[in-house]
């Protein structure tokens, strides 16, 4: 792992791709053709870049690699097929499409809807519920790895460690809500079809051009305060997220199955803010106060089976302050993660 990160999209896309050991070996476990269905969002790149390589090293047969978006940016698609990846232009709401699509042993999924539901929670609900119908009903014969959120969760105290995934579901506000019928959605199909699903309940996956660490570094930047509200955090780094999202296919069952992902440490919004403002050589200045729970994720099962997320904190705070510093471009999408009342 290089100690400063190279401030380019190509070579970032490059470094957030690579496979670890541990992606490799669940692919050469799993055979056939692979289906990412919502690739085109913020996450959806790394990992159908990443299950890329790692096929190609696993040395398993030939297979193909099919990634399913509306694909609004022509730049995400070309970067995709530039590295052998099929891409296929679909409405996943639209039946008729999704019968369309190839099928595949292997499945992703990825799509959803998040912000904007306080103004329209009928499209959130659609995409959110109507959407995974579809597919699971779809490529019911199939392993699915269905991406869901650590928001699923009751909002707990810092003190007690995070969320398990034996914990309570009953969190505030409509698209969380919408995250647990997502689910539910995910878990009727698997067991009437007996498809062994993966329910992946990530926060916050972090790199340079998006993430916590991201909104709190420009928000530093541009001398705004930062707001504790939402007063503790959970991140992983891209890279790390994705990998270990591969390696849910070893975990997918029937009935489904869920899974944490995130990393180890439950961190102050303060502290961040002020490792970061050090490193971008600004002050800090911050609003509200913290609430006395959050949306926290124990993932130490997941780390425990798959192994504990590799890239440290401090690396993550010095690429995203030295990104942010080189002036490098990010995706413009604020996570709203100060939300401390569940509303996006």
């Amino acid at each position: 792992m290089p100690p400063s990160l190279p401030c380019d999209p190509a070579q970032l896309d490059e470094f957030l791709s690579r496979p670890t050991d541990g992606a490799v070996e669940t692919l050469q476990r799993h055979q056939g053709d692979l289906l990412i269905a919502g690739a085109g969002g913020k996450m959806g790149g790394t990992l159908s870049l990443m299950l890329a390589r790692a096929a190609a090293a696993a040395g398993t047969p030939p297979r193909r690699i099919f990634a399913v978006s509306r694909f609004s940016n022509p730049a995400s698609r070309a970067l995709l097929e530039n590295h052998g990846i099929t891409t296929l232009s679909a409405d996943l709401i639209d039946r008729q499409a999704v019968a369309s699509l190839p099928d595949a042993p292997l499945v992703f999924f990825m799509a959803g809807q998040k912000f904007g539901t306080a103004d329209q929670p009928e499209l959130t609900w659609a995409m959110n519920t109507v959407v995974p119908a579809i597919a699971a009903e779809r490529w019911q014969n199939s392993r699915i790895v269905a991406f869901s959120t650590g928001c699923v969760y009751s909002m707990v105290p810092p003190t007690s460690g995070g969320s398990t995934e034996d914990s309570p579901t009953s969190p505030p506000g409509e698209y969380a809500h919408s995250c647990l019928g997502r689910e539910g959605v995910f878990r009727f199909y698997s067991n009437r079809f007996n498809t062994p699903t993966a329910l992946v309940r990530l926060n916050y996956s972090v790199e340079c051009r998006y993430g916590v660490l991201t909104d709190i570094a420009r928000r530093i930047l541009d001398g705004q305060p930062v707001d504790v509200s939402s007063g503790w955090v959970n991140v992983i780094w891209q890279r790390d997220a994705c990998a270990h999202a591969i390696q849910c296919l070893d975990a997918a069952a029937s009935p489904a199955v869920p899974v944490n992902i995130t990393g180890p440490h439950t961190l102050p919004v303060r502290e961040l803010a002020a490792a970061l403002a050090q490193r971008l050589g600004r002050s800090v200045h911050f609003s509200g106060s913290e609430h006395p729970t959050a949306w926290l994720n124990n993932a130490s099962r997941s780390h425990a089976r798959f192994g504990p997320p590799p890239t440290p904190l401090a690396d993550m705070l010095d690429w995203t302050a030295a990104w942010l510093l080189h002036g490098a471009p990010t995706l413009g999408k604020p996570t709203h993660f100060e939300a401390a009342d569940g509303r996006f």
